[in-house]
């Protein structure tokens, strides 16, 4: 079986833990090639949030790139891969993708998954949202682009922050189409 390529792109937003466990999950998916991109503020969120330096992120793909690097083969169409997450997605990051703005690797990435209709999935990271931020939404929407900001399902009964971000990368994971085996789902009333 051929392997199934899943970009994942980490930006400034905070919530590092979502790109970080998205990896992690993506790592335990035999038939998966991960391609990471991490922006310099992805880093620094990262080492502020969870102490982790960009060369554990690093570690946990099977691939990545400079986020400059826009000659990248993932800057190009004809580099087939299957879906895009962006975990977190930074309001920049969104308004970017949105507007064409492919300034890095990331935006510009996320733009070839637009135009060569692949699935982008952003875990939007802001609260509250603004008028303009949710037009931008809608102009995504309309894109083609899913937008998943992490909002937590109660349903479950969450007893640690891990058990919520659990929940918001496995619907990612739903939507890339490699559900994870682990997802606690709901089962009708109990």
């Amino acid at each position: 079986m051929e392997k199934l390529r899943i970009v994942v792109g980490v930006t400034g937003a905070s919530g590092s833990i979502l790109g970080w466990r998205l990896l992690q999950k993506l790592q335990n998916v035999d038939h998966v090639e991960t391609h990471l991109v991490l922006s310099r503020s992805g880093e620094k969120t990262a080492w502020l949030e969870m102490g982790k330096k960009a060369s554990e992120f690093r570690e946990m793909a099977d691939v990545n790139y400079p986020l400059e690097d826009i000659g990248a083969r993932l800057a190009s169409g004809s580099f087939v891969t299957d879906a895009m997450v962006i975990a977190p997605c930074s309001i920049h990051t969104m308004s970017a993708i949105a507007h064409g703005i492919t300034e890095n690797l990331i935006t510009r990435a996320a733009d070839v998954t637009l135009k060569e209709r692949r699935r982008l999935v952003l875990m939007i990271r802001e609260m509250p949202f603004h008028l303009g931020h949710l037009r931008t939404m809608v102009q995504l929407a309309e894109m083609g682009a899913i937008v998943a900001p992490p909002v937590p399902g109660f349903y479950n009964k969450p007893e640690t922050v891990m058990d919520i971000v659990d929940h918001c990368v496995d619907r990612v994971m739903d939507l890339i189409g490699l559900p994870a085996a682990d997802a606690r789902r709901w089962d009708g009333v109990r």
